[in-house]
């Protein structure tokens, strides 16, 4: 079974303690280290019910060493908690379970056991800017561009295991930065499995406190119409890299927020209604001209920030690079592409041949397990790239 054990808040500090027990008996703790300002007012069930349920959402980088069906919760939850939780550890964690030979009956199952609703929550004060989570990225870029050409008061916020930070997020104010001390030590010593866990999903409800902490009611985050493409499935379970991100995800987060945290917390996108080919088209008007040779939606090389100083780069080598190289082909001229990717044409590159076979659909290659964009769009960008990009060595229907 998998124990989630306890949680607490230090306002001195802003350290937050979120700790479970696997079925082998480690605890594992995380640390998160929040913002507190000096006249903090906030109120303290809000707190408690958004560090609940950040415990949950945190809980999946733990579960996946051991996975077992059975979770103790020293709370109890009612059908529409139970409804979320599960489909967070099981929809949520489907690549995790494809990668590791699992099943939908593998993974945990909350059960309801509240007959007495929840208090209802209250509002918060409304006082702060609007927080936007920042990665240095494509879409969260255009989010803060648009927000700012709109008249908003926006904040950054960068969530990360490291207090380095992508330089391009000051463009947008002095930055929040949110450190997450993973307990990397005892997911050593507990020697189980890995995978993916619903990351997007962590980062909203940890930013979800730092709001509370600060008064703010609107969070942004850079979100299109993501992961309405499925990559496998397995029996009912549907195996979607990016289904934190979907529309059923987000609704359910939104509807959390506002049953069991604050009636006026607002948590979403602006980007919500455009799909990735859109993105990139208005990236390509409302930013390249400042952004275009300093951001990065390259995995890859952004994990190397540590050693490069908050420089974003891009490896040129994995499928996000090859989606991204793709959505703007159509968009951005191929000599600024190829000064960013280091002189090179990537459909020109071997090294990519399946990788771009997955993205485009071609020969039954697998699409990757990455935030990507949808197969229809990608060869919609392909056939429509400007003068100047290479061929890839296939055809494309």
């Amino acid at each position: 079974m998998f124990e989630f054990k306890n949680y607490s808040f230090d306002q001195n500090t802003g350290i937050a303690l979120f700790s479970y027990q696997g079925p082998t008996g480690i605890i594992f703790t995380e640390k998160v280290r929040f913002t507190v300002p000096e006249n903090a007012n906030y109120d303290n069930f809000m707190l408690d019910s958004a560090l609940f349920f950040a415990w949950i959402v945190l809980g999946t980088s733990y579960y996946k060493a051991a996975p077992t069906p059975e979770v103790i919760l020293p709370k109890e939850l009612d059908e529409s908690q139970v409804n979320f939780f599960n489909q967070i550890y099981q929809e949520g964690l489907g690549q995790f379970a494809y990668e590791n030979h699992l099943m939908r009956e593998n993974l945990a199952h909350f059960v309801a056991n509240k007959n007495v609703p929840d208090p209802a929550p209250s509002t918060l004060p409304e006082t702060g800017p609007t927080l936007v989570l920042l990665s240095g990225g494509k879409d969260s870029i255009l989010t803060a561009k648009l927000l700012e050409e709109k008249g908003h008061k926006i904040r950054p916020i960068y969530i990360s295991a490291s207090t380095v930070y992508p330089e391009i997020i000051r463009n947008f104010g002095e930055p929040i930065i949110i450190e997450r001390i993973i307990d990397r030590e005892n997911l050593t010593r507990a020697a189980g499995k890995n995978g993916h866990v619903p990351v997007t999903l962590i980062n909203e409800a940890i930013s979800v406190i730092q709001a509370i902490l600060l008064g703010s009611s609107e969070i942004q985050l850079g979100i299109g119409r993501e992961g309405l493409e499925p990559h496998a499935q397995i029996g009912d379970l549907l195996v979607n890299h990016q289904w934190s991100k979907t529309d059923v995800a987000q609704n359910l987060l939104k509807n959390y927020i506002k049953t069991h945290i604050a009636t006026n917390l607002n948590i979403g996108s602006i980007l919500e209604n455009y799909t990735e080919l859109e993105i990139a088209k208005l990236f390509a008007e409302h930013c390249w001209a400042d952004y275009g040779h300093t951001f990065s939606s390259c995995n890859v090389a952004n994990y190397k920030q540590d050693q490069l100083g908050g420089k974003l780069k891009w490896c040129g080598k994995c499928p996000k690079c090859a989606n991204s190289y793709l959505l703007f082909a159509p968009f951005v001229p191929f000599v600024e592409q190829k000064q960013i990717f280091g002189g090179r044409d990537l459909f020109k590159d071997p090294e990519l041949t399946e990788t771009f076979k997955g993205l485009l659909g071609v020969d039954g290659v697998m699409k990757p397990f990455e935030c990507v964009a949808s197969v229809t769009e990608l060869r919609w960008a392909y056939k429509n790239r400007l003068p100047g990009y290479g061929k890839l060595p296939f055809e494309i229907d």
